[in-house]
């Protein structure tokens, strides 16, 4: 395969598996594959929508503003040096979005998984100063953790065991497509999707076992 067209569709494995599409690919997922599923969907669309925003939207108008403002080289963060404050403001909107989430009344264990993705983009954050680790795979992982405690503990509104592996697999394409555009190292990725599995994992595990 021509080398340009496969950067092309790293490029868009990249753009459509954004580290800022995690949280409301994560949430999506646990509204409609588990016991969630029987909400209303007005409701659900809601609680979605208002992720999104405080997610993506806010981020992405953020990192924008840093651009105009010269603060950062390129709005895909390429540069380690330029990820610093965009980690910072992940963090206070993922903590948002856990308070905005305990105001509805979700369930803990979903509050637990946006806790989760508020440790590891700090992990992030803190190894960032020294490395660059993948925050690609960081997110793909953490939904990969976030699925196998709904299958683990009997959430699931049907049996996720495809689902699991489907994404598994995702998380190859989404690595080989940042190897592709070298903009990582295969130990970097492993470091972030260690960083995201377990720091997901860990949180929903401990918050879930203090408060169920």
């Amino acid at each position: 395969m021509n080398n340009s067209i496969l950067e092309r569709i790293a490029t868009f494995v990249s753009t459509v598996m954004s580290p800022l599409m995690m949280p409301t690919y994560g949430i999506f997922l646990a509204l409609w594959v588990s016991i969630m599923s029987l909400a209303p969907v007005g409701s659900r669309l809601f609680v979605l929508s208002v992720v999104f925003f405080l997610t993506f939207v806010l981020p992405v108008i953020f990192v924008s503003v840093l651009v105009r403002l010269k603060k950062v080289k390129h709005f895909n963060l390429d540069d380690q040096h330029d990820r610093k404050l965009p980690y910072i403001f992940a963090i206070v909107c993922y903590a948002v979005t856990a308070l905005y989430l305990n105001s509805v009344h979700a369930p803990i264990w979903l509050i637990a998984f946006v806790i989760g993705g508020v440790l590891a983009a700090a992990v992030a954050f803190i190894v960032n100063f020294w490395w660059k680790i993948s925050g690609h795979m960081t997110g793909i992982s953490g939904i990969i953790a976030l699925l196998f405690f709904i299958h683990t503990y009997g959430l699931e509104a049907f049996d996720l065991f495809w689902l699991i592996i489907a994404t598994i697999l995702l998380a190859g394409v989404v690595g080989t497509a940042r190897l592709v555009l070298r903009q990582h190292t295969i130990a970097q990725e492993v470091a972030g999707f260690a960083n995201g599995f377990f720091s997901v994992a860990l949180a929903m595990q401990i918050i879930v076992d203090i408060f169920m």
